[in-house]
């Protein structure tokens, strides 16, 4: 009985901390906890250090970064004052007890194989209504030591065409990087900044890609 007292009153406390440090509206009672949950993960935990990410108050914007590690759309979020909705890859997407969680926080799975269109329609039109669509543009785990690597083409044709805002993030001392499971397990100084605000509406894709490239560049 005294047990079940405890965790009665642990999740009360828990219940209480989630609602406070939640940071984003995603219209939904159990993911504004879970994004609390998040953020105090990766502030207390990895002991998260960003900028306020200056993403408009309402309206489109895309937001991209340099991809790590597994821990990093979770850095991205608890950075972030309002929901991000990812693009991913479709073997991610459909990871078993995953899929669930993905579609309610509207992930976008991507066919690299068949139909990558497909998922830029999606975002397209996510955008149009105000969403905040985040991707990572090298396509998987880069890192800065890593021979240099083509980025991919999407953030830069949905900004230049939907013509709005494009916001780079860099992130950095996480442990175990190169890995997707580890990062999230052991503790790190995780650090967001912010590398560049790209308005895409008087540049060609070829131009904002560029510019997207570099700054992604860890230096």
């Amino acid at each position: 009985m005294l047990t079940l007292l405890l965790v009665a009153l642990f999740l009360f406390w828990l219940n209480g901390r989630c609602r406070d440090a939640n940071g984003a509206d995603w219209g939904s009672f159990w993911l504004n906890r879970l994004d609390g949950l998040n953020r105090l993960f990766c502030h207390h935990y990895h002991r998260l250090q960003s900028v306020p990410v200056p993403l408009p108050r309402e309206g489109g914007a895309i937001l991209v970064s340099n991809h790590i590690s597994g821990l990093d759309p979770l850095l991205m979020i608890a950075s972030c004052d309002r929901p991000l909705r990812f693009l991913i890859a479709r073997e991610q997407y459909q990871r078993f007890g995953m899929q669930r969680l993905f579609r309610a926080v509207g992930c976008i799975p991507v066919d690299r194989e068949n139909s990558p269109e497909k998922a830029l329609r999606q975002a397209f039109k996510a955008l149009a209504e105000g969403e905040v669509i985040a991707l990572f543009p090298h396509g998987k785990i880069h890192l800065d030591s890593d021979p240099p690597r083509k980025i991919k083409p999407g953030a830069a044709r949905l900004a230049a065409r939907a013509k709005l805002p494009l916001i780079a993030l860099h992130i950095s001392g996480v442990a175990a990087p190169g890995e997707v499971m580890r990062p999230v397990i052991l503790r790190s100084r995780a650090v967001v900044k912010l590398k560049a605000e790209i308005e895409g509406s008087a540049l060609s894709d070829e131009e904002l890609n560029q510019l997207i490239e570099r700054a992604l560049d860890g230096e």
